[in-house]
């Protein structure tokens, strides 16, 4: 069975289907905030399997879909494709289905309570930190370097010149909306850090200055669930997975999660510490210095992230959105502007 359905298709006999054990009935409450998606917990009635999972699909009309079915195709080939070969902790996939046009999509997912996802406004705490970059090195390490992975075909490159080009139209257009949808609350000079940025993205994506790997693209704390002990946590929300740089989901974490002075103190140990583990875990011939100047020129991640999410989320605006993406911003930008970054590309 793969047929792709939305939440008013999962009822038992469709998920006694998809699970392969007779499911007597079930009962779904939304859950999250999703920007692209949505995302419901199920309480099924049944005597095998787990008690709880998480279904997400896909969210909008037609037209906000089809503007983010890469990002669809991208989360289901994740989980078909590439997370059984990676160290990076996601939730157990139990089953995964996207429709032709990539306009419907159905993930049954591991239901990861009672651990809570990360609040993007509030950062992360350096220990917290820690344990999610120990995570990144997960995703990063299994396939480092290793170009075969791009012969799966949802997975895009960036380094792709007219791939790039395109992004960087977009990314453009979505950062010129983003400052004059929030220039009072950004200020001039994240205003203009932002509009810079943008400008850049085109340049920036095909500059690639070291290794590849598959990253996650979006990698912050309202795309992870935390544990009570700060090395458990979970990475969600794989729709911009890709091959890149690996050092752009390191740059993105650090610079939108973790509060301006926090970061201007922790970052070189947090680097060094992501660094570590990358070697621990069989990485050669990739050096510290490499991995930070890998890092300063990753952050325009969060320039092209940021305005794109905002412009073009399929989900209602609102305060709590606004506050995610300012938060996202002026910190990004304050690291942009402290690294050099512009000076790079």
């Amino acid at each position: 069975m793969e047929q792709a359905v939305d939440i008013d298709g999962i009822d038992a006999s469709w998920l006694s289907q998809a699970l392969g054990y007779s499911v007597r009935g079930v009962e779904s409450t939304r859950v999250g905030s999703g920007q692209t998606g949505a995302a419901y917990r199920l309480t099924l009635d049944a005597d095998e399997g787990p008690r709880t999972l998480l279904a997400k699909v896909g969210a909008g009309d037609a037209a906000a879909r089809e503007r983010v079915a890469p990002g669809y195709r991208n989360e289901v080939g994740f989980y078909q494709h590439l997370a059984p070969g990676l160290d990076v902790r996601t939730p157990r996939c139990w089953y995964a289905a996207i429709a032709d046009d990539a306009l419907c999509f159905t993930l049954l997912l591991e239901d990861l309570a009672p651990r809570v996802p990360g609040v993007q406004a509030e950062g992360v705490s350096v220990a917290r930190a820690r344990g999610a970059l120990r995570n990144l090195a997960g995703l990063h390490a299994p396939r480092w370097d290793d170009r075969t992975v791009l012969d799966l075909d949802f997975l895009s490159s960036t380094l792709d010149e007219e791939a790039a080009a395109f992004m960087g139209e977009v990314a453009n257009t979505a950062c010129q909306q983003f400052v004059e949808r929030y220039r009072d609350a950004l200020g001039k000079e994240d205003s203009d850090t932002m509009l810079a940025g943008g400008e850049l993205i085109a340049r920036w994506a095909v500059k690639a200055p070291g290794p590849l790997a598959v990253v996650h693209g979006d990698y912050r704390p309202d795309n992870l669930m935390f544990g009570a002990a700060d090395d458990d946590v979970v990475a969600l929300d794989w729709q911009t997975v890709s091959v890149a740089p690996p050092a752009r989901d390191l740059a993105y974490f650090l610079g939108t999660s973790l509060p301006i002075e926090t970061r201007r103190e922790a970052e070189s140990e947090l680097v060094a510490f992501y660094h570590g583990d990358l070697l621990a875990r069989g990485v050669a011939d990739y050096d510290f210095e490499q991995c930070f100047n890998d890092y300063r020129l990753g952050l325009l991640q969060a320039t092209f992230i940021t305005s794109i999410g905002a412009i073009f989320a399929t989900a209602e605006r609102s305060a709590a959105a606004d506050g995610m993406f300012m938060a996202m911003a002026s910190r990004s930008c304050a690291a942009i502007r402290d690294l050099g970054t512009l000076d790079l590309v």
